[in-house]
């Protein structure tokens, strides 16, 4: 299996820089039963079947992108330099982070972000640093919640800076638990009017947690795919999700995750065909072409990158000639694409 058999031509026009609103009039390719149809998203509750179980993403986005400056002693004098930071994770102390330019700093030294949030360079790490804030808990999240940006996929940041509009359209109507640096997309197509009528449709919904981290836009640089390594996440499946979803299992009803994060999240906790146990843990799961679904029966997702590890998860479910058929309809009839782009309904 090589990397380029994950690939695509996407014209850049394509790349959705704004979400639709509202949201749930973003455009939907439903693909089910071997044919393709053009729908909207709010057409979910007459396309889904009651008693259809979806499995929603309830990580928070992070303002990760921080701007600050470090100041240095020089024989010439004070030395500043103006410094991109972006979290990453939590480590067993402080946070995992990129920074740019990273020459320009060394362990010990002080970022500054503003007047009530700053870091101390803890390590250099490879490809990166370890930063302790002086701020911690509750007090830290306000300070972040301050000073920092929404982390924007490199796809949209390259197209336009992030601004206010970002820490609503950047964020699932349902967040709850804080931790992401990147969103759950699909989810992003969802509003209180879709919930509502979802519901009353007789569908039901269980919440799980994956914190997507940065890696998941990191590019595959192998040709022979299958030793493509994935970062890894953390993640959790309550008693109560898994007990609604080997429910509706059992019941012969659909699982059907909204976005890959929850798909590999499930699939990392199911236990067999069909079964699935609480998770608490961090996942590297890698999916592509022969892997076995022991939950899932069905995926909405955004349109991926091409090359990507989703492209590989998306060809898993459906196949990789359908997947090409459906990405080349999605091409041809101006889909829009990426993480503000529209979506797909994939039923194998």
């Amino acid at each position: 299996m090589k990397l380029s058999d994950f690939d695509f031509d996407l014209p850049e026009g394509l790349i959705a820089t704004r979400p639709a609103r509202p949201r749930s009039a973003a455009r939907l390719l439903l693909a089910q039963g071997g044919g393709i149809e053009d729908r909207i998203v709010a057409d979910l509750p007459e396309i889904l079947r009651p008693g259809d179980l979806l499995v929603l993403n309830d990580t928070r986005v992070i303002p990760a992108r921080l701007t600050g400056t470090r100041t240095r002693a020089t024989p010439q004098g004070d030395a500043t330099a103006r410094i991109e930071v972006t979290l990453l994770e939590p480590a067993a102390e402080g946070w995992q982070a990129l920074a740019k330019p990273l020459r320009k700093l060394r362990a010990g030294e002080v970022i500054r972000f503003g007047q009530d949030l700053s870091a101390e360079v803890a390590e250099i790490t490879e490809g990166g640093l370890r930063l302790v804030f002086d701020a911690q808990g509750e007090a830290f999240d306000a300070a972040l919640n301050r000073v920092g940006a929404m982390p924007l996929p490199p796809y949209i940041a390259a197209l336009r800076a992030p601004d206010d509009q970002d820490r609503d359209d950047y964020q699932t109507v349902w967040a709850a638990r804080q931790g992401a640096v990147a969103a759950p997309t699909a989810s992003l197509h969802f509003d209180a009017p879709l919930l509502e009528a979802l519901a009353a449709r007789g569908l039901e919904f269980a919440h799980v947690t994956l914190h997507v981290g940065a890696g998941t836009f990191l590019p595959v640089k192998v040709d022979d795919v299958t030793t493509h390594r994935m970062h890894s996440e953390w993640g959790e499946v309550s008693q109560d999700a898994a007990d609604a979803i080997n429910r509706a299992r059992a019941e012969g009803r659909r699982v059907i995750p909204v976005g890959t994060t929850a798909l590999r999240l499930i699939e990392s906790a199911a236990t067999g065909p069909g079964r699935i146990a609480a998770f608490r843990g961090t996942t590297d799961i890698f999916i592509y072409p022969g892997h076995h679904f022991r939950v899932t029966d069905g995926l909405m997702t955004n349109f991926h990158l091409p090359k990507s590890t989703l492209m590989m998860l998306v060809s898993a479910l459906m196949g990789r000639e359908k997947i090409r058929e459906i990405y080349g309809h999605a091409v041809r009839e101006r889909y829009r694409f990426f993480s503000y782009g529209d979506a797909s309904l994939l039923i194998p």
